[in-house]
């Protein structure tokens, strides 16, 4: 009897504290602290996910096909309408940087996210009213159309209103989800991990359908049809993400001034001290065991925040260890942004002048059946879905058992393998260009721009593939690294600065389109960009891309020696 009631007794202290176990630095919907056993997780996880699926098949059922949109129905040519969808698509991934900044300062991410949504709605409800509108005119010995004005200003304003929605959604949802795992838990840790392995997979599944169920339907049903199935996916993915309210985890956020502040402070403080060396702060702080001496050899010029105008260490001062941590964090990021542009430039072509080159290429499966050309991009998608379940479930735990590291290898390390992939991926392709305008010229279509080159657009597919694990790898470490390296309440800035790379990229893209058209679009000469694919050099530019991204990737290797992760760091 006695030993049923020790039994008893004991049972009840371990379930007890499970029960009343509450996660730091989070609350819930009423503000109260939160419990593990009920909130986060998984659980909560899911319906973040759900969100994200469907704001991505929301996304590229306008991103992937926008292109041919802009040249067909709109009429506008290749050079111009690149630009167009690099402009827009590199504004909609800088915008985040503002949304991150509004959530982590002011609103708070939840709500940040919610309004996003209703302007992602606006925006895709008028790119389906600008859709419905007729163009003024068609040719009938031409494949494209002149547009309307009205049509052409509704269609832009949609476009950057979407655009505004992404830039509030995109960084906020994914820190959200992150948010829903606590790093101080040995089995939450291992799962926030394999969150970003897995966010990415759904995410790539939603793309897949998107490609190839809208594109089919943009392409040879409707393109008002094409909009406004989006628009209601954006609808359900706001009540989806509502649902899950009372189950979230939300951050509270540090008390002071706002993060941003903090690490602006840091460098205002280290520039006034410039004068002094605060040597004697080592030692003593090291004694304590408060900083590791290797971080504290970095950027030392840092350490000056640490001092008075005097050069001495008195206990009120304006900037702490911490602060001077967190500076020091997002310093050590530049060097990584910096050297990946080079990959954000890459990135865009497989949803451009990819998808220009594969609509000249043989795409019949069957007769009087031919694939549409974007939906060539369902590729990457596959080859991303199948290359993050194997590296998850397979290829990380093997890792881990030898590296004794939760994630299994570095992050940055997954990063440069997805830099080297992406350059093989650009070369293939260049190679690929060759050979089709060899066949072009072979056959006599050279003048014959809406002739189908007899070869077979398959040969496309081996670069998608390369594109979509390479985003496996160089995607998914950057948002880890991203999120995992800045201060607590700066994760949504943090996957702001991952998201605003390939905004940069994109701008640089359209950049480099316009100085290569003008170099090569002189009186007598054919454009390397010429609205006759036949007669154009796309596999110069690609070549050009390629030696860009081995230099970058030479870099990349160089500065990541130098990089040292951040205390709390669990890898």
């Amino acid at each position: 009897m006695s030993i049923s009631n020790l039994s008893s007794s004991e049972t009840q202290e371990v379930r007890t504290p499970l029960l009343n176990d509450t996660v730091d630095d989070c609350v819930d919907y009423k503000g109260n602290p939160v419990c593990r056993y009920n909130s986060g997780g998984w659980r909560s996880a899911s319906f973040i996910i759900g969100v994200e699926v469907a704001e991505r098949f929301a996304y590229y059922g306008i991103s992937s096909n926008l292109i041919t949109y802009l040249t067909g129905p709109l009429g506008q040519s290749t050079v111009t309408a690149a630009k167009n969808v690099n402009v827009w698509s590199g504004t909609a991934s800088l915008l985040p940087l503002f949304g991150a900044f509004v959530a982590d300062s002011f609103l708070g991410r939840c709500r940040t996210i919610i309004i996003a949504s209703l302007i992602y709605i606006l925006g895709l409800g008028l790119l389906t009213l600008s859709a419905m509108l007729p163009t003024s005119e068609c040719q009938s010995d031409s494949m494209s159309c002149s547009s309307n004005t009205l049509q052409v200003i509704l269609l832009f304003i949609a476009l950057y209103l979407v655009a505004l929605g992404q830039g509030g959604h995109k960084p906020c949802v994914q820190a959200f989800g992150a948010d829903q795992f606590d790093r101080q838990d040995t089995k939450e840790c291992k799962a926030k991990s394999s969150f970003f392995n897995w966010w990415y997979f759904f995410m790539s599944s939603g793309i897949l359908v998107s490609l190839l169920v809208l594109t089919y339907i943009q392409d040879n049903l409707s393109w008002s049809l094409g909009f406004g199935i989006p628009c209601i996916m954006m609808i359900c993915a706001l009540i989806i993400f509502l649902l899950g309210s009372k189950k979230y985890r939300y951050s509270v956020k540090r008390e002071g001034n706002n993060a941003l502040l903090r690490i602006a402070q840091v460098f205002v403080a280290a520039f006034r001290n410039w004068r002094f060396t605060p040597s004697s702060i080592a030692s003593e702080e090291e004694g304590r065991g408060t900083i590791p001496h290797q971080s504290y050899e970095q950027f030392k010029f840092l350490n000056n925040a640490l001092l008075t105008t005097d050069g001495s260490k008195e206990d009120q001062k304006v900037c702490t260890f911490r602060d001077v941590e967190e500076a020091k964090a997002v310093l050590r990021l530049i060097p990584i942004w910096t050297t990946c542009l080079g990959y954000a430039i890459v990135f865009p072509q497989s949803s451009t002048f990819f998808v220009k080159q594969a609509a000249t290429m043989d795409r019949s499966i069957s007769p009087g059946f031919e694939i549409p050309a974007a939906s060539l991009e369902s590729f990457s998608s596959i080859s991303m879905i199948l290359c993050i379940a194997i590296y998850d479930r397979l290829f990380v735990p093997v890792a881990r058992a030898l590296t004794r590291k939760p994630s299994g290898i570095a992050m940055l390390q997954r990063i440069g393998t997805g830099l080297f992939l992406s350059a093989v991926s650009i070369a293939f392709a260049a190679l690929v260009e060759m050979k089709r305008l060899e066949i072009a010229q072979e056959s006599g279509l050279v003048n014959e721009p809406n002739v189908t080159v007899p070869m077979s657009v398959w040969w496309l597919v081996p670069s998608y593939v390369l594109f979509g694990v390479a985003d496996v790898f160089t995607m998914v470490g950057l948002q880890e690294l991203f999120y995992d390296q800045v201060p607590s309440d700066l994760k949504s800035v943090g996957l702001s600065l991952y998201l605003s790379i390939f905004g940069v990229g994109k701008f640089l893209s359209s950049f480099l389109i316009s100085v290569i058209e003008k170099a090569t679009g002189g009186i007598g000469c054919y454009s390397w960009f010429d609205n006759n694919l036949n007669r154009a050099h796309l596999d110069y530019f690609y070549w050009i891309l390629a030696a860009l991204s081995v230099v970058e990737l030479i870099m990349y290797m160089y500065y990541t020696r130098f990089y040292i992760y951040s205390r709390h760091e669990r890898i």
